[in-house]
């Protein structure tokens, strides 16, 4: 079945956290826990959702300063529709629609295991950073 994706495109709570429960193995949110919708219309530039048919078979967050810096959270896609090159899909049109806005810079976060797919698949280029635990 042929992959839609979509800058900025509709999605439903239900949906995104079911996706999010099977991509992060962590149990499935309400919509008074995590309102994907009022989240991401409130502090993103955009988001990309991918579909087959009905299904929303993927998504990426695309986070800003509100000037040229945009990050990528919560890239996605369902077990299902692995391997079928979705999560590049995600990572190439969330990279259009950052530098459509005016953005000079896409960074990304990621578990080791994902360096392949972001450092190969997706051409990101390895930087130092750093990461302060607040908890």
């Amino acid at each position: 079945m042929a992959t839609v994706y979509e800058w900025r495109g509709a999605f439903g709570n239900q949906e995104a956290n079911a996706l999010h429960a099977e991509a992060f193995n962590t149990r499935v949110f309400d919509e008074s826990e995590w309102n994907w919708v009022e989240l991401v219309q409130r502090h993103s530039l955009g988001w990309v959702v991918a579909r087959q048919g009905p299904d929303l078979v993927g998504f990426v967050n695309v986070l800003w300063d509100g000037l040229v810096h945009a990050w990528l959270q919560d890239t996605m896609v369902a077990a299902k529709a692995r391997g079928q090159g979705i999560g590049t899909g995600l990572v190439n049109h969330a990279r259009d629609g950052a530098k459509a806005a005016g953005c000079e810079y896409l960074h990304v976060d990621f578990e080791d295991h994902l360096r392949p797919f972001y450092f190969g698949a997706c051409g990101f280029v390895p930087t130092n950073a750093g990461l302060l635990s607040l908890s």
